[in-house]
């Protein structure tokens, strides 16, 4: 075999176990097969699925009713209501007839849905034979006489397939009002653990010495310190360095020239070596002082160029940064300061929760 053949056998191969690692990794994400999203609702479905209701209510009533009578409740209540002899006549004699139709019952679920495992898997609905009790869990654990109570979720997946598929089981007035009532109680639920937690926060900043804020700033420290030098850098630098080089650094320079000036005038020393030349002394003299005057000026303004370069103002504007994240946190003041400024964040946060949102709400119309 030539090296060409060989090449082309071996990108062969690669290529062939590209498409099987595809189709391997397509099948572990879906479950079911694509004429399975095709399939449309007939007649026969929807009498299967409302004959199962219809079982399934009758179970769920039995199961409740049978645990009702037979609890400990119940028997206090008929003692105090005096019907403890009707109540024992139950649980003497109907019991164990209602008992074995829930275990009737239990046998058939499980036989119907070993039937639709079956029909699933020829059928061909999943991609695997074992996907049906994974996507059934529910159903399974329900056959189960301990975990009886999951079939109520078969039951509310029916309902949901039946409104789904235009068959209003339960009126749209009732699921708007359950919804309603639902949302309602979701949203007073989190209100109160919300309004906890600000009430433990607070509590937590109002201990001396509280180790909140340090192990907060501690945890933070780089990223406070990056964001107070850019604010500096981008607010106050450009400020700094307009004002001392547009204003500031002339005046300055200004200043310190007849500075110089004056202060060679000043010097006694020099005036009396420059009367020793004669005719040329006050000529070189006043030379000497107008050359001082321009030195002072242009030494500060290198000074001033130097102190307000861009580079230097940033390495200033870093330093009173690390500077700033570095303070004492246990300082009174500034603990008293941070309580104060995140109680009142908390105030106004705990405030807005406090707000019942759900009466804001359009009326559902009930």
């Amino acid at each position: 075999m030539t090296d060409t053949q060989t090449i082309t056998h071996e990108n062969q191969t690669a290529n062939q176990a590209a498409r099987q690692n595809s189709q391997t990794d397509g099948e572990l994400v879906r479950m079911y097969k694509e004429r399975h999203h095709d399939e449309k609702p007939n007649k026969a479905k929807l009498a299967y699925d409302i004959a199962m209701l219809g079982l399934l209510i009758v179970d769920l009533l039995l199961i409740l009713g049978d645990n009702i009578l037979m609890s400990q409740l119940t028997t206090q209540a008929a003692n105090w209501l005096g019907v403890r002899a009707w109540l024992e006549i139950y649980q003497s004699h109907y019991h164990v007839g209602v008992a074995a139709v829930g275990g009737a019952f239990t046998l058939f679920w499980v036989a119907e849905l070993l039937v639709r495992w079956a029909l699933a898997i020829a059928k061909g609905t999943y991609y695997r034979w074992f996907f049906f009790p994974f996507v059934h869990w529910y159903e399974v654990l329900a056959c189960f006489p301990a975990l009886r109570a999951l079939r109520l979720l078969r039951a509310a997946m029916i309902v949901r397939r039946l409104h789904l598929m235009g068959v209003q089981i339960i009126p749209k007035r009732w699921l708007n009002s359950g919804i309603f009532y639902y949302q309602v109680a979701l949203e007073e639920l989190s209100d109160r653990v919300l309004l906890t937690a600000v009430n433990n926060m607070r509590t937590q900043l109002a201990q001396p010495n509280s180790r909140l804020l340090k192990a907060t700033l501690e945890r933070n420290r780089d990223e406070l310190e990056n964001l107070i030098f850019t604010l500096l850098k981008k607010e106050l630098t450009p400020k700094l360095h307009s004002a001392f080089t547009q204003t500031a650094s002339p005046q300055l320079a200004s200043d310190v020239g007849v500075a110089v000036e004056q202060a060679l005038l000043d010097t006694p020393e020099l005036r009396r070596y420059l009367k020793l030349i004669p005719i040329a002394g006050s000529l070189i003299e006043n030379q000497i002082t107008h050359v001082g005057k321009h030195i002072g000026e242009n030494v500060t303004t290198a000074i001033n160029g130097y102190l307000f370069d861009e580079n230097t103002l940033n390495a200033l504007m870093r330093q009173i940064a690390q500077g700033i994240v570095s303070i004492d946190t246990t300082r009174p003041e500034l603990q008293k300061f941070v309580c104060d400024v995140v109680t009142d964040a908390l105030d106004a946060f705990e405030a807005q929760i406090k707000i019942q949102q759900w009466k804001h709400k359009q009326d559902v119309g009930f």
